[in-house]
């Protein structure tokens, strides 16, 4: 009896319900949908009668899949499911060409590089982040600054009364011209927008007798020189308020101040060039692989690579890639992927992480009046990348001020890194170069902790030099990315601390790492094809590559800095494909 009053009602019930659905959805008919008032009011909020709140009761599905996510019942396969997963076998070691590691501008250009050198050629690009230009490349991890020293005080270094030292200089604007034609050649080839970079002046400031003094000799040496032309001078206060009224309005008539000004500058937002360069990557066959973080290195008897990958699938969780070269460009973890690898000629370095933070202001009144980028002179015991600048920026489309940076501290060694990285990094062998760069360094460190306790009110009276007007409410703190500074041995100082860029590659070009920071990804073309040449030289691969590399990089193997009517030539070329000057 009980056995038919359950079928009874298990047949009933649904029949049942359906019915009083079916009645209920028809009067609700007359309240759908539409811009009269009743169906306003009802697409507001919804009754338990909606059909978006009513559900078959799971007792009454047999047919559930084991998870509840599908209306089939899950089948038992037999295959060895592992214990939680980790015991599960492993997937046959995957044979490639080349392994980038990171995600950011340096990987991307050497891919895509590496894709148009060899199309044939299988690359992965490992990135353990979600998207590409997370970190360092991101348009808020970095200054935006097409670095051409057009403007950067640190370039310039003051040599004696009235002269100033333009070598560096000269090399920096060099190897920005690379880039300028690298990315009006693959814009001309429909491979990345012109979007990422937009004309920005770019303006030197100085203030006060000394400063005035040393940017007049800064100019003296540099407005002749053919990459720097164009460049113009003034102390006149006119002149200075059509320049830059936001810097002028309600300073003392008493202040020394003067300007130089080059119209051509550059704003880049690097974040979107290295996902245009990203695409353009994948566009040519490479393949980029998200949530997949490289945590060993092993070196092969035969000389390659067997990297050790982790990722969160629901297999084994890790996979094995067989390759014959493998780029480093993890950022601030490259030190810690280089270290893992052994090579000798990663001994002895050790990174030391600076964070930085910028003021940021989004007031239209306020960014409308600065239409430039102005870099000032660094404090006195200041790291060379801490330039103060107030710069007009362009990142996702919306115009900013930002002002800084200031300098902080974290261990991590990426923004999204990890608290233990510095001490990761440490070994017996880069102990003794760290602490001689340290203790030649005192006066950084005195900097860096007057720049960790500054009070907000200290930071907004550093932004009232450039904007004696500004107003605290206009401004707010933003974290910027996280640098390394490079400490390695030196057979003259036991170590030194660099503030520059690093290639560091094993003897036989099998595995490359970029360390440091500044100029960055300005010159990423210059670092691709310095890696390029030398981990492709020995076999005479890379010589096979220059015809193709010239097609490329039209200037290639000249120097502009010599060839005056080619480096104007090109400038032009390159100005009217990427839309600028």
């Amino acid at each position: 009896i009980l056995a038919q009053a359950r079928l009874f009602l298990d047949r009933w019930i649904p029949f049942s319900c359906a019915a009083e659905q079916h009645t209920q959805v028809a009067a609700m008919s007359a309240t759908q949908g539409g811009a009269h008032p009743q169906g306003v009011a009802h697409g507001l909020s919804s009754s338990a009668e909606d059909p978006v709140n009513v559900r078959p009761s799971m007792k009454l599905n047999k047919a559930l899949s084991s998870t509840g996510l599908t209306g089939t019942k899950s089948k038992k396969k037999n295959h060895r499911s592992g214990c939680c997963g980790f015991c599960k076998p492993k997937p046959p070691i995957e044979e490639v060409d080349c392994v980038l590691i990171g995600g950011g501008i340096m990987s991307a250009t050497v891919g895509l590089m590496l894709k148009d050198l060899e199309p044939t050629w299988k690359i992965n690009m490992y990135e353990r982040l979600g998207s590409l230009a997370e970190e360092s490349s991101n348009g808020w991890n970095n200054a935006g600054t097409g670095h051409s020293a057009l403007c950067e005080p640190n370039y310039t270094p003051s040599s004696g009364p009235g002269e100033v030292e333009i070598a560096k200089a000269v090399t920096v604007n060099e190897q920005w011209q690379l880039s300028r034609q690298y990315w009006a050649y693959l814009k001309e080839q429909g491979l990345i927008s012109d979007e990422f970079i937009s004309v920005t002046p770019h303006m030197t400031f100085a203030y006060g007798e000394d400063q005035v003094q040393w940017l007049q000799a800064r100019y003296k040496c540099l407005h002749k020189h053919p990459l720097f032309k164009g460049m113009q001078y003034t102390d006149n206060r006119a002149e200075l308020m059509k320049w830059a009224p936001v810097m002028m309005e309600g300073r003392d008539l008493s202040d020394k101040v003067a300007l130089t000004r080059v119209d051509y500058g550059t704003d880049c937002d690097f974040g979107a060039l290295t996902r245009d360069l990203g695409k353009a990557f994948m566009q040519k066959g490479g393949n980029l692989l998200l949530f997949h973080t490289v945590t060993a290195l092993k070196r092969e008897k035969d000389g390659k690579w067997l990297l050790t990958v982790a990722k969160n699938d629901l297999g084994a969780k890790t996979a094995q890639i067989r390759t014959k070269f493998v780029f480093v460009g993890a950022g601030g973890w490259a030190l810690l992927l280089l270290q893992k690898s052994h090579i000798p000629e990663a001994r002895g370095f050790m990174g030391f992480p600076i964070s930085g933070e910028f003021l940021v202001c989004q007031n239209p009144a306020v960014v409308d009046k600065h239409p430039s980028k102005c870099y000032g002179k660094a404090a006195i015991g200041a790291p060379p990348m801490s330039v103060p600048h107030l710069d007009k920026r362009l990142i996702g489309g919306k115009h900013m001020l930002l002002f800084g940076p200031f300098a902080g501290f974290s261990p991590r060694y990426l923004k999204t890194g990890s608290l233990l990285d510095l001490f990761k990094s440490i070994r017996p062998h880069n102990l003794i170069p760290a602490a001689a760069a340290g203790l030649q360094n005192l006066d950084l460190t005195i900097y860096l902790v007057k720049q960790l306790l500054a009070t907000d009110n200290m930071k907004f009276q550093e932004l009232l030099q450039f904007i004696p007007a500004a107003k605290p409410e206009d401004w707010l703190k933003v974290t910027a990315g996280q640098r390394v500074q490079i400490m390695k041995k030196d057979p003259k100082k036991i170590g030194i601390l660099q503030f520059g860029t690093e290639v560091v590659s094993a003897a036989d070009g099998s595995i490359c790492g970029l360390l440091g920071a500044s100029p960055g990804a300005s010159t990423a073309v210059q670092v691709a094809l310095d890696v390029l040449c030398k981990c492709y030289s020995k076999d005479g691969t890379f010589d096979k590559w220059i015809p193709s590399i010239k097609k490329m990089i039209k200037s290639y193997g000249t120097k502009l800095s010599d060839n005056p009517a080619l480096a104007d030539e090109l400038h032009e070329w390159s100005a009217k494909v990427l839309g600028i000057k």
